[in-house]
């Protein structure tokens, strides 16, 4: 490890793996049956919250950019403001 140690960062419950860690990990798959089952991930579960649907739509870019240069969360925030101006108008 060519990395200068940080004495800030040091966990006693969790000390950095040396060479000799390295050299005596198995793969996981060296495991035996049981503990992999154990250890794997599991698929995550159902959305709980209402799903949205997935579309596909061509929006011109002076609606798109302003959502865009807010940063991550910006379609949650023009679907919502498409959800605004429901409450008052009516798509024809």
């Amino acid at each position: 490890m060519n990395r200068k140690p940080k004495p800030e960062l040091n966990d006693e419950d969790n000390p950095e793996w040396t060479e000799e860690d390295f050299a005596r990990a198995i793969p996981f798959t060296s495991l035996p049956e049981s503990l992999q089952v154990k250890l794997a991930r599991r698929p995550r579960g159902p959305q709980k919250a209402p799903v949205k649907e997935r579309i596909t739509i061509r929006l011109s870019p002076e609606v798109v950019e302003p959502f865009r240069a807010t940063g991550d969360g910006w379609q949650s925030r023009l679907d919502a403001a498409l959800k605004d101006w429901l409450k008052t108008h009516t798509p024809t």
